[in-house]
């Protein structure tokens, strides 16, 4: 029976098709939404021992945040020993002092050829592991903008007693209410901790990490001599390599803040090179995600698989696929697809966003309800309306992902200016 006598076309089958696959692709993590709902928080156990760690650094031109980072890190309340090393990398201002007027040890680094956080990472794991004698059981891997909470590696060094390898932490902003841009990227990394992240360590499955606040035992950086990761999205193909080989992430809930972007331009550029990166990463491990499925490591290889690429390449795919069909169709004026048709597939376009905005405005929804005692703006107006605007947000990786696959995309450095202490980020209720 003709598709038209049922009162379909084939582009309306082939996007609810796709949309099935998201479905199904996608479905867990509504599990996940649940399961934490019903457990809440994870609970770690007093540490059996305070052990030793160095916080590492990369830096360029951050003189403006890179102080207030290095005090709270001062500043633990931890009884264990913590250093911190600070690497100014190709600066052209007073980086380099005034981590070294904060306490930090601090080591200047010019190559040229070789800039960027992988690189500085790669560098200083071999200088601090080639020392005469190297006291650090583990390292801690931040962003020159950020800032940690007092009790922050206290609650981490009660999952690395634990025996993880790995372990992620609790990301949150310290400028949500700058603008409807930083806001979406606070809400998804809110959720990204308390849904993702929190609900994988209640399943006792593996976590990821995610740009910075990630802790790594020493031993994986002499097992690996140094750092080899060295694409566009480092944190990301680190995540896969712990996936592939069965290492398995941690999570605890110790918070720290960091700056998002404010205006879209600059996150577009951002975005671009995290959709960029994660093509790279894909392409060099689904093989061993996927064996992993089979080979014992199933929920762990398959959460990673689906982080990384059915979003990415359904999304394509339904954008040329749709494209294509109202272009050749319009076109072919009523031989390859009649106006009715043509309208069935803007009705099925339109009606594939409008889901995907209800979906996202529900997520976003419940992600502010449950974490409102994480969220620290001046304008309660922000928070309400960013429920409105995380959606906006999300939906704009759609552009993204298809520029990605064809752009060009290098690293580039966001400018960090929010110069704000652990205090002034929490203190406010309303006001900063």
């Amino acid at each position: 029976m003709e598709l038209a006598r049922l009162g379909t076309t084939p582009i309306t089958v082939f996007n609810n098709l796709v949309g099935a696959l998201f479905t199904l692709a996608y479905l867990y993590q509504v599990f996940y939404t649940i399961w934490v709902m019903i457990r809440g928080e994870v609970k770690l156990p007093v540490a059996k021992r305070s052990h030793s760690y160095a916080f590492v650094i990369a830096a360029h031109n951050e003189e403006s945040v890179i102080g207030n980072l290095v005090r709270s890190i001062k500043a633990q309340r931890y009884d264990g020993l913590i250093d911190c090393y600070v690497v100014a990398d190709a600066c052209t201002d007073r980086t380099a002092e005034v981590a070294r007027e904060a306490g930090a040890i601090v080591w200047e680094r010019n190559d040229l050829a070789r800039r960027g956080k992988s690189w500085v990472l790669d560098f200083a794991f071999d200088r601090i592991l080639n020392q005469q004698e190297c006291p650090y059981e583990g390292f801690f891997v931040m962003d020159a903008d950020n800032v940690i909470s007092p009790d922050y590696v206290e609650i981490m060094n009660k999952a690395f007693d634990q025996g993880f390898l790995v372990c992620t932490s609790y990301r949150n902003s310290k400028n949500f209410d700058s603008s409807w841009v930083s806001a979406g990227y606070s809400l998804w990394f809110m959720r990204e901790s308390r849904y993702l992240n929190n609900a994988r360590m209640l399943l006792g499955t593996s976590c990821a990490i995610s740009g910075s606040g990630w802790l790594v035992s020493a031993s994986i950086i002499r097992g690996m001599h140094g750092w080899m990761f060295h694409t566009l999205t480092e944190d990301l193909q680190f995540t896969a390599f712990c996936a592939s080989h069965n290492i398995r992430i941690g999570y605890a809930p110790a918070e720290f803040f960091d700056e998002q972007p404010t205006d879209f331009k600059t996150s577009w550029t951002q975005r671009m090179r995290w959709s960029r990166g994660g093509y790279q990463v894909f392409f060099s491990y689904w093989r061993d995600l996927v064996r992993g499925i089979f080979k014992g490591r199933f929920f762990a290889s398959y959460d990673m698989l689906m982080t990384m690429s059915p979003a990415m390449f359904l999304t394509i795919i339904s954008v040329f696929v749709n494209l294509a069909y109202l272009i050749i169709g319009t076109a072919s004026r009523g031989f390859i697809a009649t106006q009715s048709e043509l309208g069935a597939c803007v009705g099925s376009i339109v009606t594939t966003l409008v889901s995907s905005y209800g979906m996202f405005f529900l997520m976003g929804l419940v992600t502010t309800i449950s974490e409102r005692r994480h969220i620290h703006a001046r304008s309660r107006w922000r928070v309400i309306a960013n429920v409105f605007t995380f959606p906006i947000f999300e939906l704009s990786y759609i552009p993204i992902n298809v520029v990605a696959l064809f752009k060009k995309v290098d690293w580039v450095p966001v400018k960090h200016d929010i110069a704000v202490n652990f205090d002034e980020v929490v203190s406010e209720d309303g006001t900063r």
